[in-house]
């Protein structure tokens, strides 16, 4: 009962913060505050304007909010949601480009579940979308699942995975962005002993922690640095009454969102009182870059207590993946069994989340899968979020690998002349010379 109090205290404390900026946004903007000149209600009411709006967010799902694609003919195209698979813990979801013929390219984009909504590659979504067919993880919020729904751990999490890849069949290729990475090489090495024909024609993995310990960020030491025993008192609490999921053990979105501030707690106040000053001076608007930024950012969900854990153990202290001991019910994962799956490793030269080396550690891993199917590539200057978003991802990443999904698929419109595509594969899986040599620590 006590962690139940203890979620529903933040929850309050949340909401009282919400409160206060939309009563001080109100009464600065009282008619009556016009009568004279006072520079304080216009600083009153943006800072109750910022602060209203930002602690709104931290209980919304952000809306996907794709833009209307365009036809070679100028027809605007509208992208619906549409539901592949539904399961208790996440759905399978289809962007469907409205009256356009499918494309040959088919991508399953996993998104990661780390305390964000899958919208967090939405930009990932919209700069595949012209060309690809995409399909996408969609988990739930934790606190919104009834615990008759049952628990969810890195081994679920993984069968989940194996299931949406069954669904949508072998013609397909996998893109996994940072946490998902390494349960996505579990997923694919499963299916690779039980239904071979299931497997993906590509795996992507970007900034994922394969090997944590290949090059230790602050996540990865403060995974060393903690007990099982200490996460699991400071950090796990019981959903309160509000919600559906009540009693359901959780790591709450909130907690969560005070870690990712605190790792850059300077940078974030800067920020918030440069958003004040620019409401203050009538220089911002809906839709500008900071509350672009922060709509997403600050949306939050509360991830299973089993699968925090879960992950933190077997992944970062344990090495379970590194090692290739990771068990799936009851049963060892051999990632060596992957020898059709061409594999693509991206990371950013500046990542602080899973720095350089510790994914492309998986190529070491796939012993079985010939080296003309290995590829990868380390972006310069990038950091986390640029090597899935912005204009790195955009002028320089997803060239790539599109390349390296084209180059390594059957789909039957490509045509292509057998050497015309063993030169072209070659190509697109050596796209990166700095691989081969030692990577920045």
């Amino acid at each position: 009962m006590k962690y139940m109090m203890t979620y529903d205290l933040m929850e309050s404390v949340r909401n009282t913060n919400q409160w206060l900026g939309a009563t001080a946004r109100a009464f600065a903007s009282y008619p009556a505050m016009a009568m004279t000149a006072n520079p304080a209600m216009d600083w009153l009411r943006a800072w109750g304007e910022v602060t209203e709006r930002t602690f709104e967010r931290m209980v919304a799902k952000p809306d996907w909010d794709i833009p209307v694609q365009t036809a070679e003919d100028g027809t605007d195209l509208i992208v619906s949601v549409e539901k592949v698979l539904e399961r208790p813990f996440a759905d399978l979801i289809h962007f469907n480009v409205g009256n356009r013929e499918p494309k040959p390219r088919r991508v399953l984009l996993i998104a990661p579940m780390s305390g964000h909504y899958a919208t967090l590659v939405r930009k990932t979504v919209v700069s595949l979308l012209p060309d690809c067919e995409v399909y996408v993880t969609d988990w739930h919020n934790a606190r919104d699942i009834p615990v008759s729904a049952g628990k969810f751990d890195i081994e679920d999490s993984t069968l989940y995975l194996v299931d949406f890849m069954k669904e949508l069949g072998a013609d397909l290729h996998v893109i996994a962005v940072c946490q998902p990475a390494p349960l996505t090489l579990a997923a694919v090495a499963y299916l690779a002993e039980e239904d071979p024909s299931a497997q993906p024609r590509s795996m992507t993995l970007i900034g994922g922690p394969i090997d944590p310990d290949a090059n230790p960020t602050e996540v990865t030491d403060f995974g060393h640095s903690v007990t099982m025993g200490q996460l699991e008192q400071t950090m796990i609490q019981r959903v309160g009454f509000k919600y559906a999921g009540v009693g359901r053990r959780v790591y709450p979105g909130l907690l969560q969102l005070a870690s990712f501030i605190s790792m850059n707690g300077q940078t974030h106040a800067n920020a918030f009182r440069d958003q004040i000053i620019a409401v203050a001076k009538g220089e911002a608007s809906d839709h500008d870059k900071h509350n672009e930024f922060y709509d997403e950012y600050l949306a939050v969900m509360d991830m299973p207590a089993e699968f925090y854990l879960s992950t933190v153990e077997r992944i970062f202290k344990n090495r379970d993946i590194a090692r290739n001991d990771f068990h799936v019910a009851g049963r060892k994962v051999d990632i060596g069994k992957i020898t059709t799956v061409a594999v693509k490793i991206v990371e950013g030269e500046k990542d602080d989340i899973s720095a350089p080396g510790q994914c492309i550690a998986a190529l070491d891993l796939m012993t079985g899968l010939p080296e003309d199917k290995k590829a990868a590539h380390l972006e310069p200057g990038a950091g986390h979020y640029g090597i899935f978003a912005g204009g790195k991802w955009r002028k320089n990443i997803r060239p790539l690998v599109l390349d390296f999904i084209d180059a390594n698929s059957d789909a039957p419109d490509k045509k292509r002349a057998g050497a015309a595509k063993a030169g072209a594969k070659q190509a697109a899986n050596d796209d990166a010379p700095v691989e081969k040599g030692p990577l920045p620590v």
